[in-house]
């Protein structure tokens, strides 16, 4: 799921103030506690084969994000691909691949212990690879 930040829908608006809010937008309720994540990817990198021995070969953790700069492609478990670009808020839900389009730059909101697994399992595959 995502959405540019300037249709999230108005829900106060003053000369002073304009506070826009998407509802629903992911259920965090068995995941614990979030960690705030930033990322900075060139264009054409693909993170697929560093996922390759988890679970169905895919990053497990759901993620809750802003794209500040950029376009990435996400390619969900389902085959289904999502386009986010620059100015987008995003959720990606567990079962999913990334592989940045253009220069990105984005925040991650995600649980720490089911992403913590995903950094360590790419950590040691570029280890692997060096």
């Amino acid at each position: 799921m995502r959405q540019s930040t300037d249709e999230l829908p108005v829900r106060i608006d003053t000369p002073d103030a304009v506070a826009r809010q998407q509802t629903d937008f992911g259920d965090a309720t068995d995941y614990g506690t979030l960690g705030a994540e930033r990322f900075t990817l060139t264009a054409g990198t693909d993170i697929t084969a560093l996922l390759e021995g988890l679970e169905d070969d895919l990053c497990q953790s759901p993620h809750w994000g802003y794209l500040m700069e950029g376009a990435l492609t996400v390619t969900f478990a389902d085959g289904t691909t999502e386009a986010d670009k620059t100015g987008d808020v995003f959720y990606w839900p567990p079962g999913h691949t990334v592989r940045a389009d253009e220069d990105s730059d984005f925040v991650l909101f995600s649980p720490q212990h089911e992403h913590g697994e995903v950094l360590d399992h790419i950590r040691t595959k570029l280890d692997e690879m060096a």
